[in-house]
C-alpha cells in the first residue's frame, strides 16, 4: 500500500493572501492538504505529442476540480480517488523549490538548457499557490539560472508573478499559455467548476500581454458538440485581449475520467450529452479515448478535419501562431523512449 503524505491539520488559507485576492466567491469545498518530501522535481517526459521534454508539478490534485482534466487517474497511485479526492484533497511539494535549485546545477544541463513547463499535470497556479508560493520560488530559481520555462494555467494567481515573468521573457526565457476552453463563463463554470471564470481568464491573458510576457491561448481540451462551435470567439478574444499564439486538443478520456466527466456532463448539459458523446466517438474512429501515441491529443475523420481547418483559418485571419506540436498539427510518429521516469 502507497504510504500518503502527512496531513496538515490546518492547512494555509489561500484566500489570506498577502500577494492575491479571491477575484470571486471562494469555493465551498473542504480542503484536505498533505505535504511530502519529493524526492526528484523535474518529470522528462517520454511522449512525441506534447511539445515538451521537462515539467515541474509542485502539486498533485488540483482544486480546479475540471471534469475532463486528464491527470485524475494519478491520484490512484496514493491511494486516493480519481473523483472528488482529486480536486479536495492536494498533496504539496514542500521542497521544490530546494530540489529543482539541485538539479538545474547538475552536470545534466551542461550540454544546454531545454525549457521546463509548469506544470505537465496540475495545474501549478491553483490556489493553494498563493500561500505556499512554490510555483514562484521555483521560477525564481530558474530565473538564477537563466532557464527558460513555460507556464499552462486556468489560474488568475498568474498574475502576481507578472513582474518575474516579463523579467524572464525579456531574456527569451518565459512564455505563458492560458487554458480557455469555453467562450462564455455560463459554460466554464459547469465543466471547470472551481477555475477562474473563463472572463478572469481573458482578463488575465490581456495583464500579462500588457506588461509584455508572451501569451497563448489553449483551446484544451476541444468537446465537439460543447465547444467546437466557439473556437473563433475564443480565438478572437483571446487575440484583442494580446495573446500571440494558440493550440487545440481534443478532449481525453483515459480511464477513471471518463465516468467523471459524463456524470457532470450529464448534470449540466442532459440535453446535450448524448450528441457530446457520439460526436467524440466519431472523431475517435468509434471509441471515446485512444491512449497511443500521436492519436490521444487529435482526432479523425470529416468531423475533426472540420474543426481543425476552422482552428488555423481563424489563426491565420487574426494573426495568432498555431503551436503545430500539439493536438492541432501533424499526426506524429513516436520516438524512442527515454530512460528517466516522471518525478513523483
Amino acid at each position: 500500500m502507497t504510504t500518503l503524505p502527512s496531513r496538515v491539520s490546518n492547512p494555509p488559507n489561500p484566500w489570506a493572501s498577502a500577494h492575491v485576492e479571491w477575484l470571486e466567491e471562494a469555493p465551498p469545498v473542504a480542503l484536505e492538504v498533505y505535504e511530502e518530501e519529493a524526492r526528484s522535481i523535474i518529470a522528462t517526459n517520454d511522449s512525441p505529442d506534447v511539445g515538451f521534454d521537462f515539467s515541474v508539478n509542485p502539486y498533485r490534485g488540483c482544486q480546479h476540480a475540471c471534469a475532463y482534466c486528464y491527470a485524475r487517474p494519478t491520484h490512484q497511485v496514493l491511494d486516493l480517488g480519481a473523483g472528488t479526492d482529486f480536486d479536495s484533497k492536494i498533496v504539496v511539494k514542500v521542497n521544490a523549490p530546494e530540489l529543482l535549485r539541485r538539479e538545474l546545477a547538475g552536470r545534466r544541463w551542461a550540454r544546454g538548457r531545454e525549457t521546463i513547463v509548469f506544470s505537465g499535470v496540475t495545474d501549478c497556479y491553483q490556489p493553494l499557490e498563493a500561500s505556499y508560493e512554490l510555483t514562484r520560488r521555483c521560477l525564481e530559481v530558474c530565473d538564477e539560472f537563466r532557464h527558460p520555462i513555460a507556464v499552462i494555467t486556468k489560474g488568475a494567481l498568474v498574475r502576481r508573478d507578472a513582474e518575474l515573468l516579463a523579467r524572464m521573457s525579456r531574456r527569451g526565457g518565459a512564455h505563458v499559455g492560458i487554458s480557455i476552453p469555453f467562450a462564455n463563463d455560463e459554460d466554464g463554470r459547469k465543466i471547470e467548476p472551481l477555475a477562474s471564470s473563463v472572463s478572469t481568464r481573458f482578463e488575465t491573458v490581456r495583464r500579462l500581454a500588457d506588461a509584455g510576457i508572451p501569451v497563448g491561448v489553449a483551446i484544451a481540451p476541444l468537446i465537439p458538440g460543447l465547444n467546437d462551435f466557439q473556437v473563433p470567439e475564443i480565438l478572437a478574444r483571446a487575440r484583442e485581449a494580446g495573446a500571440s499564439s494558440a493550440f487545440l486538443v481534443l478532449l481525453r478520456l483515459p480511464a477513471e475520467v471518463a465516468p467523471v466527466f459524463e456524470e457532470r456532463l450529464r448534470a449540466s448539459f442532459p440535453e446535450r450529452a448524448d450528441k457530446v458523446l457520439g460526436a467524440l466517438r466519431e472523431m475517435r474512429g468509434g471509441v471515446l479515448y485512444r491512449s497511443d501515441f500521436g492519436s490521444r491529443m487529435r482526432g479523425e475523420g470529416p468531423r475533426w478535419e472540420a474543426v481543425l481547418q476552422l482552428f488555423r483559418l481563424q489563426c491565420r485571419r487574426l494573426g495568432l501562431e498555431s503551436d503545430e506540436r500539439r493536438g492541432a498539427g501533424p499526426e506524429q510518429r513516436p520516438r524512442a523512449q527515454q530512460l528517466d521516469l516522471f518525478a513523483r
